[in-house]
């Protein structure tokens, strides 16, 4: 046998051997899921949240919201916060250097005016241009800070600094948050044992479609726009399957940036957020857990399976292709900055598991199914492809793909079942038949565009237009 042959022979077997290991991954990450979602259904049959909205002993929380240029939906995304049900609550909105009029509508919207706060730069920011909270005493909980332009990660920098409570939830101010969110989020802090509850994150869906009025969600239906659509069965995936099995284990590396919550005092020791990564919420994890298993502490972070807070998915590729870019960037970033994890049986868990997973199975998977396609096309070529394996495989695949879509849908309908009407199931159903052949190679290309990106040293958010909720929902 030619050295060339041996060589196609071991790649070949080499990715092979990659697909059923991600494949078992996925089997076993669907069990731990279902046992897990039974658990939290069974726990939580006969809470009453209700009573925590006005208990003394719930702690204390300040959610940090940045801003910059949110002008056109400013006064109404501040409204949905301050009527979230939660008793010792302070809202802080961050105008990250707007350009708009988002910091002036602030002021003439609800009545501010510029106090003498004294800010104590426990993490270092840019600077604070000043601090406002209002004259009438119903605005009570909000506070606005006004600073110069540093990114998201920065503002939340800010928020941490200016703050007062105890427990910190960060969120994008355009997220549309369930009015008992804050009282689900909370109880894992309250729950504490022996292992301090340092972070908890929550179900995020996607709110194109759907009808908001005054900030609240009015109707739940399924986005009509193909690219929205694909994204709520992508995150069905992610959020009912995905974490909430590693969050049995305790073994969750990232909490989504639209809405999580931290313990201030831990997030502030840690170093607070990173502004040299686009990826600050998952970064800022990781840091956390590090801090916590090198001090030899024993903590938690959890994971909320109910469905709270609700955010506007890109409905075009060209903005949908920036998100994933950046997505991709954040990731390797961030496993490039804690590369001493690395099977590292210091940190445990997290060390030996979580970090190799999201290694080789997050970070490497588009680089190995682009490198993959390529190495198809050139064997194509030069007629070395055994026609009848490959189908197979291929249909092999697809099918488990596709069994899994269906998996998560089944699962999202014997929890929380947010899509009732069975015609919307069935279309989410049927859109998954088209992932393998139109959604995923597209994901794929746009993470590679990314570690192009990466390479090149781009560091930019890139732009991301948002329709904004109430509008014309656009056309397929």
């Amino acid at each position: 046998m030619m050295a060339w042959e041996i060589a196609v022979l071991m790649l070949t077997y080499g990715i092979f051997l990659y697909a059923v290991t991600l494949l078992t991954a996925y089997l076993l990450i669907g069990v731990a899921s279902v046992g897990e979602a039974q658990k939290y259904l069974r726990k939580n049959e006969f809470s009453d949240f209700r009573l925590l909205a006005t208990s003394r002993h719930a702690p204390s929380i300040s959610i940090l919201a940045p801003a910059y240029n949110e002008g056109a939906t400013i006064i109404e995304n501040v409204r949905s916060l301050l009527s979230l049900h939660y008793s010792d609550l302070e809202v802080v909105i961050i105008n990250d250097g707007s350009k708009d009029d988002c910091l002036q509508k602030l002021i003439d919207g609800y009545d501010l005016v510029k106090i003498e706060k004294h800010v104590q730069y426990r993490i270092a920011t840019k600077e604070v241009r000043g601090v406002y909270k209002s004259r009438k005493a119903v605005y009570r909980k909000l506070v606005v800070v006004d600073k110069v332009n540093g990114g998201k990660a920065d503002a939340l920098n800010v928020g941490i600094n200016v703050s007062s409570n105890d427990i910190i939830v960060c969120i994008d101010v355009d997220c549309i948050l369930e009015q008992d969110a804050l009282l689900k989020m909370i109880k894992p802090f309250m729950e504490e044992t022996s292992a301090k509850v340092i972070a908890s994150g929550g179900v995020v869906r996607i709110a194109n479609s759907c009808e908001i009025r005054d900030g609240r969600l009015e109707k739940i239906v399924l986005p009509t726009n193909y690219w929205a659509r694909m994204q709520s069965l992508e995150y069905i995936r992610a959020f009912i399957i995905g974490r909430m099995a590693w969050g049995r284990i305790n073994g969750l590396l990232l909490i989504s940036g639209a809405f999580g919550a931290f313990d201030k005092e831990t997030a502030v020791k840690a170093g607070g957020y990173d502004h040299r990564t686009v990826g600050e919420d998952m970064e800022l994890v990781v840091r956390m857990r590090r801090y916590m298993e090198e001090l030899g502490q024993p903590y938690k972070v959890t994971y909320i399976p109910d469905p709270l807070c609700w955010t506007e998915a890109p409905e075009s590729t060209r903005i949908l292709g920036r998100q994933r870019n950046r997505w991709t960037r954040g990731s390797v970033e961030t496993l490039k900055m804690h590369k001493v994890l690395f099977f590292n049986p210091r940190y445990n868990l997290m060390g030996m598991l979580s970090y190799p997973f999201w290694f080789f199975f997050e970070m490497l998977a588009p680089l190995i199914e682009f490198f993959g396609m390529v190495v198809f096309a050139v064997l194509t070529i030069l007629g070395l492809i055994n026609w009848h394996v490959f189908v197979a495989l291929l249909l092999f695949i697809i099918t488990f793909g596709y069994l899994f879509s269906a998996f998560a849908a089944y699962m999202e309908v014997a929890t929380f079942n947010m899509y009732r009407r069975r015609t919307e199931m069935m279309k989410l159903l049927l859109t998954a038949l088209t992932e393998p052949f139109y959604f995923h190679p597209f994901v794929v290309w746009a993470a590679v565009k990314g570690y192009v990106d990466l390479i090149r040293k781009k560091n930019s958010w890139g732009e991301m237009t948002r329709q904004g909720f109430g509008q014309t929902p656009a056309k397929k």
